[in-house]
């Protein structure tokens, strides 16, 4: 029998703290022991069967982690830049592994929860699905075939209420293709054309960004070469796929030392 793997979620009743609450529900090695929500929030009290309809499941949300009336084993934070750093806090001053499906940090921010997981095992990703992370590599083994000659683009699209743009799952694309190619993401990273710009250099990266109506993730990397393109694309047509893989990240996180992980490791993509 599986041990039980009692967790946390942060920002519950956001879309993804839904979607993991929904699939930690039915899985048999997991037990939700609470959630939160920002304060002021009317759920600050509830149960999760009163605010979010899981049949049984009588976990309290509370305004923070501190405020848990048990321990956890482990926390799920699918929320904002803000937020997630006061989960950093938490995790580094009690220890408990902790899961990030956040985007949008700064580099600051990136430096302060590399520094804080030295006091707690972390796994953070810019995106959690197990297609993703597939493209990460397979981005990676193609920009080191297509060394010369050719042009990247990346092209993101998102829901319109998504608020970081480009997606961070698109940065990280584009600081692999940077990588692959020994240039620098900051410098060669083109994020807009407009008017009379010139001939594309040889050197930058094109990042393009689209919001509309209610996609859940589309990300396309274009090759371009003389002659002929090659396009690698990935669709997410629901956001279980992102809450499967922060399961599949926590339990993975049972048996590490303290320390800064992401998907590739959880994989074993390296």
């Amino acid at each position: 029998m599986n041990e039980i793997v009692s967790c946390a979620v942060v920002g519950v009743t956001g879309r993804m703290g839904q979607h993991v609450c929904r699939l930690l529900s039915h899985a048999d090695d997991f037990k939700i022991a609470g959630a939160t929500e920002a304060p002021g929030s009317k759920h600050i009290g509830r149960s999760l069967t009163e605010t979010i309809g899981l049949p049984g499941e009588q976990a309290l949300i509370v305004e923070r982690l501190e405020d848990l009336p048990e321990s956890v084993d482990v926390i799920i934070d699918f929320t904002f830049p803000e937020v997630t750093m006061q989960t950093v806090e938490f995790a580094c001053a009690s220890g408990v592994r902790t899961v990030i499906g956040t985007t949008g940090f700064s580099d600051d921010q990136m430096n302060s929860i590399e520094k804080s997981s030295r006091n707690f095992a972390c796994v953070c990703a810019p995106n959690m699905s197990m297609g993703v992370n597939t493209l990460f590599k397979l981005v990676r083994d193609v920009a080191l075939i297509l060394r010369e000659g050719y042009d990247a683009e990346v092209l993101e699209i998102h829901h319109r209420h998504k608020k970081d743009a480009p997606s961070g799952t698109a940065v990280r694309i584009g600081q692999i293709l940077a990588d692959a190619w020994g240039r620098d993401y900051q410098r060669t990273a083109v994020f807009e054309r407009n008017g009379i710009i010139g001939e594309r250099t040889r050197d930058e990266i094109g990042m393009q960004s689209l919001r509309a109506g209610d996609v859940v993730g589309e990300h396309t990397v274009l090759f371009g070469g003389t002659g002929e393109r090659l396009e690698l694309i990935h669709r997410a047509q629901s956001r279980d796929c992102f809450a499967q893989g922060a399961l599949q990240a926590a339990r993975w996180l049972k048996s590490r030392p303290a320390g800064l992980y992401d998907m590739q490791d959880v994989l074993g993509l390296r």
